[in-house]
């Protein structure tokens, strides 16, 4: 039988970091080696999340717990603000970084990648884990083959830190590997107010909407002469995302390298 594979979850008090540590605790093929989290100090992770004594207490020492758990994988969901650092020290430990967290520039991706191959394992940097939103990605890359003519909404809650998010990001990315830059629209066209347009990325526009009562949702209009398509994909809860959490960190432990996208790992 296989070891189970040993995971630190950072942002363990979190949403999302809740969302994980149950998921690693009720999975068979899974051990909880520590929980990081700042305001949930000292207590019991198992407790943190309703499902009785885990005999894992939360610290807030990320450093000292990569150096001392034995994990295998960190899972991090904490801020753009720390999740470079945090990726950078799992890796200096030969801890695998599967991260939920964006706002990663190309360049930190690339240094990371270059950090997991001398350490001699995998990681993971995915701006969704939902598999219908990675299913709506590659519809919209197929889809702007044959409709060059579109716009990319996101929707999130107010308290989202960053945008355009880091879903909105991949899928343009994904699209502008098969579609040339083109600029849309009237080439006299002037906004009468900063921004009212979106922002652009190579020819087409990405617009965040953020309103409380929103959770996530994405969709990509495309336009022809005579017809439109909509490509669209909401997240409930983030429950939803486990299944994806869970892949990351089975897959992550056979490569080599940083991957970039949760795309990778779908066939």
């Amino acid at each position: 039988m296989n070891r189970r594979i040993r995971v630190a979850v950072s942002g363990a008090g979190g949403r999302m970091g809740k969302e994980v540590i149950k998921l690693v605790l009720q999975d068979e093929g899974m051990e909880l080696a520590a929980a990081i989290d700042r305001s949930s100090h000292g207590v019991d992770a198992g407790g943190l999340v309703g499902l009785g004594e885990a005999g894992v207490r939360v610290t807030d020492d990320l450093e000292t717990a990569l150096a001392t758990a034995g994990a295998d994988v960190l899972v991090d969901f904490t801020t753009p603000q720390a999740a470079y650092t945090n990726t950078s020290l799992a890796i200096k430990y030969g801890v695998r970084p599967v991260i939920g967290t964006t706002g990663f520039t190309p360049e930190q991706i690339g240094e990371l990648d270059e950090q997991c191959k001398e350490q001699g394992i995998g990681g993971l940097i995915a701006p969704n884990f939902s598999i219908g939103a990675i299913l709506l990605m590659r519809f919209a890359a197929q889809a702007a083959k044959y409709f060059p003519h579109l716009e990319i909404i996101e929707y999130h809650g107010d308290q989202k830190l960053d945008a355009p998010s880091g879903t909105a990001v991949k899928t343009a990315e994904m699209i502008s590997e098969v579609r040339k830059e083109m600029k849309q629209g009237n080439p006299r066209e002037e906004e009468t107010i900063e921004g009212a347009r979106g922002g652009y990325y190579n020819g087409f526009r990405i617009h965040s909407v953020r309103l409380p009562g929103i959770f996530a949702q994405e969709e990509v209009v495309f336009g022809d002469y005579g017809q439109t398509l909509k490509i669209r994909h909401d997240s409930y809860e983030r429950a939803g995302y486990m299944p994806g959490v869970k892949l990351g960190i089975e897959k992550v432990m056979g490569y080599t390298g940083m991957i970039y996208g949760f795309d990778h790992f779908i066939d």
